[in-house]
């Protein structure tokens, strides 16, 4: 009995899913909570975020919330939902269970690709929305503050296959949090003085999808001078990380300053950073989530419906 309603609940799901892509534009658009989505092995909850004008093969984006949040909290405190109204995308929304709110990005089972924990829960929230949402698997996008910057760096090291590219706002790099005693936290690399060569932090990125030979995805990443929790070395550490994956010269291409405040550095076009002077960890805030679904690509598509005025930060 339990299972066949369990049947019957995934099945209403898919239809209410379905009816809000087909839905008229004209309809105020909300989260939708869904179950079942497949391997979950950390008990994850995924909330979908499907706006009016949705493509009709809509790009994926997933959206990771900080510590202590929610995905409804970072869906309500983020630009992304406005965004996704603008261009057409669809949004997902993880959220964590255990205590602390905080993802696993430490232990080892996180850290390799199909090893357990949460990461297998979020791709298998890809994978439904692409199958019950006619999502497009081509264009499959992560983003994240904090604990969900840290994420966004591990789910581009060990399913590159799946990203395309992700942004990840006051992160750090894959690998830099991993513990083996069942520890979710370590101090050194939150303090910023846990370095390592290019070709180390790269290492770990390979040891993730052992094997693994095919293109990477391209990363945006952020941080603010100032932030407290998550110090900016960090930042530094990322881009030795990922200019190695990509066999770039840590040597910036490019630098500019889109803002009075901001050095935006990039190195080739597959790996980009932006240093904020004098911000704390508390980003992404106003027009960065806009910068991150333009590095992203996201914004390509027909401006379906204005954009509503910015949410409320954190």
């Amino acid at each position: 009995m339990r299972s066949r309603v369990l049947g019957v609940l995934a099945v209403a799901v898919t239809l209410v899913v379905a009816w809000l892509i087909s839905a008229s534009p004209a309809r105020p658009a909300g989260l939708t909570e869904v179950t079942d989505f497949g391997a979950n092995p950390t008990g994850l909850r995924m909330h979908l975020y499907v706006p009016p004008g949705v493509r009709p093969r809509p790009p994926i984006l997933v959206a990771v919330h900080y510590c202590t949040g929610s995905g409804p909290a970072f869906h309500a405190g983020t630009e992304f939902a406005a965004l996704a109204d603008r261009y057409g995308f669809v949004v997902v929304y993880p959220s964590a269970t255990r205590s602390g709110s905080c993802f696993d990005v430490s232990s080892p089972q996180a850290l390799r690709r199909d090893g357990g924990s949460d990461p297998v829960g979020i791709v298998s929230m890809v994978r439904y929305v692409q199958q019950h949402a006619h999502g497009d698997p081509g264009r499959v996008y992560v983003t994240g503050s904090s604990s969900g910057a840290m994420m966004t760096n591990v789910l581009l090291g060990a399913y590159p296959d799946v990203f395309r590219a992700g942004a990840a706002f006051a992160g750090v790099p894959l690998g830099c949090f991993a513990a083996t005693d069942g520890s979710g936290w370590n101090r050194s690399c939150a303090h910023g003085t846990l370095t390592r060569t290019p070709r180390q932090w790269g290492d770990l990125v390979r040891a993730a999808y052992p094997g693994y030979d095919g293109p990477r995805p391209r990363i945006q990443v952020w941080h603010g001078t100032r932030d407290g929790t998550l110090r900016y070395p960090n930042l530094a550490e990322e881009i030795k990380q990922w200019t190695d994956v990509h066999g770039l010269a840590r040597t910036p291409t490019a630098t500019d300053h889109p803002r009075p405040n901001w050095t935006r550095t990039r190195y080739g076009t597959a790996v980009e950073a932006i240093s904020l002077d004098g911000v704390g960890h508390t980003i992404p805030t106003g027009g960065m989530a806009a910068m991150a679904v333009h590095f992203l690509g996201l914004d390509d598509g027909p401006a379906a419906t204005p954009a509503r005025p910015p949410r409320t930060s954190r």
